[in-house]
């Protein structure tokens, strides 16, 4: 499918870009080979795959969750600026 510089330009015009006429017929063989290739891919016959959300296996590589020994508050208060009652003293993010 070849695009007009017509489509180029309103294309362009949506993507509030200011195109040279240099870019604009750079732009119009590189999007018309895009817009070629995905309907090169229309037609090749998917029927026999199975439709999948996503490429990668369904199982998780994440580690079980195991209860552990935690860091002493002190020493995790350590290198805060600020502290106040064993907890991090941080400014207000709404006013």
């Amino acid at each position: 499918m070849i695009l007009t510089l017509e489509e180029v330009n309103h294309i362009a015009d949506l993507a509030r870009l200011d195109l040279t006429e240099e870019e604009k017929h750079k732009y119009q063989e590189q999007l018309s080979a895009i817009l070629d290739y995905a309907a090169r891919l229309q037609q090749i016959d998917t029927s026999g795959i199975a439709p999948t959300a996503s490429v990668l296996s369904s199982a998780s590589p994440l580690r079980a969750d195991q209860a552990g020994v935690s860091l002493p508050v002190d020493e995790t208060l350590r290198n805060s600026a600020h502290t106040s009652d064993d907890q991090f003293r941080v400014p207000p993010v709404f006013e």
